[in-house]
């Protein structure tokens, strides 16, 4: 095959394989995402997070050492092989009962999508890990994997805010779009992560996510 045939068919897989993978972390894909906002409703109810820019504050703090940077590690490592063996962990280091709820919930969810599309047994996996298993052979780079997903879980949480602040609809793409340098720096650190990385130290965050589950009136499962 002539190489201008081979480029030819590795920019029709890599550009199918980019389009299956936004389609597949669109907020239209329906894993139930815009039910869930990790702790993020308790943080809006106390006043914690009450405009853009503690909004920004927040979501930067869980992308970069809370549940995000987990979600980003666990994807990587599932990209490359033996997902069964990272369930148990990743719902060990799940900070609430809710948030492994989540995770669980979506994941199947998503797994049962994903094999309806392709014909395939659905795998039960967390979220993460699901994600990671259906984009095992992509032809996409892992750190481009994770800048999609990283943006997925950032406007899932601006999505929340502004229905909850609120934020007007433009003032929440803004907080998106600022969060851009974050999410790319966070996926390359992701991509070259290993294991030893695992690690959370959003504490607030966390207790948040604790404290949600006894909130009275409720928007969000989580």
């Amino acid at each position: 095959m002539a190489m201008a045939a081979r480029w030819a068919m590795h920019i029709s897989t890599l550009a199918a394989d980019r389009l299956a993978l936004v389609q597949m972390l669109s907020p239209a894909f329906p894993v139930g995402g815009y039910a869930y906002s990790q702790g993020l409703e308790q943080a809006m109810a106390d006043g914690t997070v009450q405009d853009a820019a503690s909004l920004t504050d927040w979501i930067t703090a869980l992308i970069t050492h809370g549940n995000g940077w987990m979600d980003a590690v666990l994807l990587t490592q599932a990209r490359k092989g033996d997902v069964d063996a990272l369930a148990d962990l990743a719902y060990a280091y799940a900070p609430s009962a809710e948030r492994s709820a989540e995770m669980r919930d979506q994941g199947a969810t998503f797994g049962q999508l994903v094999a309806r599309m392709t014909g395939t047994t659905p795998p039960v996996f967390p979220y993460a890990l699901a994600v990671g298993h259906a984009t095992q052979g992509m032809a996409l780079d892992t750190k481009e994997v994770l800048a999609l997903w990283l943006q997925a879980f950032a406007a899932q949480l601006v999505s929340a805010a502004v229905r909850f602040v609120p934020l007007g609809g433009a003032e929440g793409q803004a907080v998106l779009l600022s969060l851009s340098p974050v999410i790319l720096q966070t996926a390359g650190r992701a991509a070259e992560a290993t294991l030893d990385d695992l690690f959370s130290s959003s504490i607030g965050a966390d207790m948040a996510a604790m404290r949600h589950e006894t909130l009275e009136v409720r928007i969000f499962r989580s």
